[in-house]
C-alpha cells in the first residue's frame, strides 16, 4: 500500500513540474485586468483630463461609478452603506475606499494616478491633515426630507436608478432628475399611488 501511495504522489510530482518547466503560465501569474462580471457593461477608457468634458462636477479623485458599479457590479450599498439605515446614504468614507484599495492599485496609468491620489488622502488624514472632500451632486431643500432607507425598503435595491439614474453607466455622476423639484417627487407617488400628503415629506 506504501509502495502505491509514493507512486502516485511521485506521478503526481513529476506532473507539476513538467507543467512548470513548459513555461505555460498559471491564471495567477497571467497579466491583464481583472475581468468584468459576465453580464457587466465594459467601461471606456478615460483619462482624468477627460473628466472635464462629462457632465457632472469634477471630483477630487476622478473615481468611476462606471467602473465600481457597471463593470465590476458593486451594489450602490456596499459604499454608500447607510442608505437602508439612515435618511441620508452617506458619502463614502477614505477607509471604505482603502478597504480594496489597499491592494487594487488599478490597471492602467490613470487608475494608479488615482489610486495613489486615494492612498496620499488617507496617509494624511491618519496625520491629521485636511480630509478628502467629495463634491456634492445630489440635494434636496432642507425644508423637506427624503428618508433613503424608507424608499429602499419600499423599492428594493435598484431603487437609487428612480432618483440618481443609470449611475452604472455614468463615468462621472451628474444630476439626471432634478430631486429638488417637487413635482419630481409627487409624480413618482402619483404613480405608485402612495401618500402625496404635505407632512409626507415636510416635517
Amino acid at each position: 500500500m506504501r509502495k502505491l501511495a509514493f507512486a502516485v504522489g511521485g506521478v503526481a510530482l513529476l506532473g507539476v513540474a513538467a507543467l512548470m518547466a513548459s513555461g505555460a503560465p498559471t491564471t495567477a501569474q497571467q497579466p491583464g485586468p481583472r475581468p468584468p462580471v459576465a453580464d457587466s457593461i465594459a467601461a471606456t477608457r478615460l483619462t482624468v483630463e477627460d473628466s472635464a468634458a462629462l457632465q457632472g462636477p469634477r471630483q477630487p479623485i476622478f473615481f468611476r461609478h462606471d467602473i465600481h458599479a457597471g463593470q465590476f457590479k458593486m451594489q450602490c450599498q456596499y459604499c454608500h452603506y447607510s442608505v437602508d439605515q439612515s435618511s441620508e446614504p452617506g458619502i463614502p468614507s477614505v477607509e471604505t475606499c482603502m478597504g480594496c484599495h489597499l491592494v487594487v492599485s488599478g490597471t492602467d496609468s490613470t487608475d494608479r494616478a488615482e489610486i495613489r491620489k486615494l492612498r496620499q488622502f488617507w496617509a494624511d488624514s491618519a496625520a491629521g491633515k485636511p480630509k478628502l472632500e467629495w463634491v456634492r451632486v445630489h440635494t434636496i431643500a432642507r425644508h423637506a426630507h427624503f428618508p433613503h432607507m424608507r424608499h429602499l425598503k419600499a423599492m428594493g435595491p435598484n431603487a437609487c436608478q428612480t432618483c440618481h439614474g443609470d449611475v452604472a453607466r455614468m463615468p462621472q455622476v451628474w444630476r439626471v432628475n432634478n430631486v429638488n423639484n417637487m413635482g419630481f417627487c409627487i409624480s413618482c407617488h402619483l404613480e405608485r399611488k402612495v401618500n402625496r400628503d404635505c407632512t409626507a415629506c415636510h416635517y
